[in-house]
């Protein structure tokens, strides 16, 4: 009796349908599952659930649909995180680094960011005044910083596969 009521049957979800285009796309952005809990008041697997589609354990019936990009998550050394505080960022690149967590290292510290690749590409791309401009000089510690995060970016590639040269047969 419960279709020709128009009742669909089961538990209503969590995460409400007007807020799933939200929650996917934060996700997306490199939102972690736990933040968008906190979020929104629900369960994590509630967020697991809404985004299931777009995990890496799920495989697409339609294979000329590029996979989502996934949210990766590097550690930003404390000097690139402070230059990238003070400079304008896409809200993107912003919310990453707000939802950055700090961890301390010695002096200093870094900041453990999650966003997908493009995301931290772009973060690299905004953080190039460290590297010195024509005619200034740059300070050792901060050039040596951006490097650092550079490498770390640039191994993202390396490990997903996303190598510019075909592997060498063994």
């Amino acid at each position: 009796m419960a279709n020709p009521r128009g009742n669909k049957g089961g538990r209503r979800p969590a995460v409400p349908a007007d807020k799933t285009h939200v929650v996917r796309t934060a996700y997306l952005d490199g939102q972690s599952i736990a933040s968008l809990a906190r979020e929104h008041g629900v369960s994590r697997g509630a967020i697991r659930t809404t985004v299931a589609d777009l995990m890496p354990e799920h495989t697409t019936a339609d294979t000329d649909t590029p996979a989502p990009e996934l949210p990766v998550t590097l550690d930003m050394p404390g000097k690139v995180a402070d230059f990238l505080r003070t400079t304008e960022l896409e809200p993107v690149g912003r919310a990453a680094l707000d939802h950055g967590v700090t961890v301390r290292r010695g002096q200093g510290y870094t900041l453990r960011v999650s966003a997908t690749p493009s995301v931290h590409h772009r973060l690299l791309a905004r953080c190039q005044p460290l590297d010195g401009t024509p005619g200034t000089s740059a300070i050792p510690a901060q050039r040596k910083a951006r490097r650092e995060y550079e490498n770390r970016v640039n191994t993202l590639g390396k490990q997903s596969g996303l190598r510019d040269e075909p592997p060498h047969p063994a």
